[in-house]
């Protein structure tokens, strides 16, 4: 085949075989997670109260000990989502996933979601897909680059299976890996993506994954400013998902008491509590809901239909949130595009239902319309400004929100509502969740686009661009001991941070002063009142910039804002300069 086709010739075919894979892949991954928790839920709802909370508890807490098991003795990138580790192997690895992660991503994301931890299944088949479309590049191609290429063809097609939604799945690619438009890129994407499609349609239905077709257009309306509020509303909420999830994600790290593979465990005992309450209280108000299990798509639809009241809204927000949060925290195997979704529908028909049952909101303020068509209308709008929110993909928020319903006449406010999440949300953390992700992982965003355009690089935290592994000296060793590990491993920097005994912050000691003194002395003699001037990870570049300038320092410590003594990383000039010649280059 080399030798009769050319490169480019090459690079069409293996992406329609990369769509077939990719399609058949998320069908069976969807038909895996659907099955088995459908299986879970009947074992459990036969029996009696006593066996049937037993068995809610059991089953995501036994997905758990299998995950974290398997992601710290076996694939230790299958936790998560699969999204970050998709962007970290294109622009640090050449876009190079083993299959083998994908495999396990399969088997232990199908696991965790489908006994009812409260996660998605779109990210993960987005990693699946692209482990796939990686594997087919390396196979074929000798090419760094052509190698790379298959990487956006892989996420495409997942996401475009996965959701049913091609366009979606393309602007996705553009927004989240490759942040800018690429005619290059382009062509490959939407071959792969019409083949997945396609297969994902024939085998499981000509609907999107959630079901919202609209019979009638709307007609603008003054109902319609309800976008106002909820994008406001969905940017604080997403902002507070966001925290949430990063804030105690480092909790679980930093509890040493709790091992690793032991604390996705935690998370699904705690998703097992939350939805037998959602169950016993949704019972309580007359309609069972079982949704923050699993992905919970089903009452999406009542919310769309009107079919859910107020408190039942209320009660899915808040336990699904939490929920969500404290699985994708604890270490889960599962994705957040259906999480934010629903917590957006949820928020929609929240809003929606909550102003209607209002009959009379003043006499100079019209009456808030009651119709189905009205309030699953709020749903959509919802679903959109989360998904603006948290994932911070606008573009791909309109347009999976257009697809389905096959209509356009939200779009509108629809437009007005996600702008006003994406900025908000944008304004309060400048850094989006998948890369935040990375930076709690200790990944570099130097290679990004995002961080090499054309945005005010000063506004940006330290964090993306500080070195994550650093190069530390002992307090207790000498200076000549010191000395001698800094030749030995070639690590001729300016200055060093030194840690303690137990591993704490103790100060910074230059290599001149190394040198300048008696060899035989401790390092510690050198630290002797020294104050530390250090940053935390989330102070801007710019007042970063500031602080070492005014005080004449070229390198500082970056340490964690709740413990000054916790190291992080390292900051120079030189990667601030660096950073702004990127920028301007």
């Amino acid at each position: 085949m080399r030798s009769r086709w050319s490169d480019t010739q090459r690079f069409a075919v293996l992406c329609v075989f990369a769509g077939l894979l990719c399609g058949l892949t998320a069908v069976a991954f969807h038909l895996a997670i659907h099955h088995l928790f459908h299986w879970l839920w009947h074992e459990a709802e036969g029996r009696d109260p006593l066996q049937f909370a037993a068995i809610l508890l059991a089953a995501p807490t036994l997905a758990g000990l299998l995950v974290g098991l398997g992601v710290h003795f076996f694939a230790p990138e299958a936790a998560g989502s699969g999204i970050p580790q998709t962007k970290a192997a294109f622009y640090n690895k050449g876009g190079k996933i083993s299959l083998r992660s994908g495999i396990w991503r399969f088997v232990l994301g199908a696991l965790y979601v489908g006994l009812g931890n409260s996660l998605g299944r779109e990210g993960p088949t987005v990693h699946i897909s692209t482990a796939i479309t990686s594997r087919i590049g390396r196979w074929a191609f000798r090419d760094p680059a052509r190698v790379q290429a298959m990487a956006p063809v892989g996420m495409a097609a997942g996401i475009a299976a996965a959701f049913n939604a091609p366009l979606s799945a393309l602007t996705f690619v553009f927004e989240e890996l490759l942040d800018n438009f690429s005619m290059k890129a382009l062509g490959g994407m939407v071959v792969a993506v019409v083949v997945a499609a396609a297969v994902s349609r024939s085998l499981l239905g000509e609907d999107p994954v959630i079901t919202a077709h609209m019979a009638e257009n709307y007609k603008t309306s003054a109902w319609m400013l309800v976008a106002l509020p909820l994008g406001v509303a969905a940017g604080l909420i997403g902002h507070a998902f966001v925290r949430g999830t990063l804030g105690l994600r480092g909790w679980f790290r930093d509890r040493r008491w709790l091992p690793g593979w032991l604390a996705p465990a935690s998370g699904g005992l705690a998703c097992g509590v939350l939805g037998l309450g959602a169950w016993f209280l949704t019972t309580q108000l007359g309609d069972a809901r079982s949704s923050v299990f699993s992905i919970g798509y089903d009452s999406l639809e009542a919310a769309f239909e009107n079919q859910l009241t107020v408190q039942i809204l209320a009660v899915l927000l808040g336990l699904k949130f939490l929920a969500v949060v404290v699985n994708y925290a604890s270490g889960g195997s599962g994705g957040l595009f259906s999480p934010t979704l629903f917590l957006g529908g949820m928020l929609g028909g929240l809003v929606g239902a909550g102003l209607a049952n209002i009959h009379h909101l003043g006499d100079w303020i019209p009456a808030f319309p009651t119709d189905d068509k009205v309030i699953g209308g709020c749903v959509l709008l919802g679903m959109g400004a989360m998904f603006a929110a948290v994932v911070r993909c606008p573009f791909t928020s309109l347009i999976i929100i257009f697809e389905m319903t096959g209509n356009y006449s939200l779009i509108l406010p629809l437009m007005a509502g996600n702008m006003l999440a994406w900025q908000i949300a944008k304004k309060l953390q400048p850094v989006s969740i998948y890369n935040a992700l990375l930076l709690q992982d200790g990944i570099t965003l130097r290679r990004l686009p995002a961080y090499r355009g054309a945005q005010d690089y000063r506004k940006l935290p330290v964090q993306t661009i500080m070195s994550h592994d650093v190069f530390t000296l002992r307090a207790e060793e000498s200076l000549a001991s010191a000395l001698r590990r800094i030749s030995k491993e070639s690590k001729r920097f300016h200055a060093y941070p030194v840690l303690d005994a137990d591993g704490r912050l103790a100060g910074v000691i230059t290599r001149h002063e190394l040198r300048d003194h008696p060899g035989e002395r401790e390092v510690a003699e050198l630290l002797e009142d020294q104050e530390i001037l250090s940053v935390t990870g989330e102070t801007s570049i710019r007042d970063a910039a500031n602080r070492m300038i005014a005080r004449d320092f070229q390198q500082v410590p970056v340490v964690s804002a709740a413990d000054a003594r916790k190291l992080l990383g390292w900051l120079t000039l030189n990667d601030i300069a660096r950073q702004q010649n990127a920028v301007e280059g």
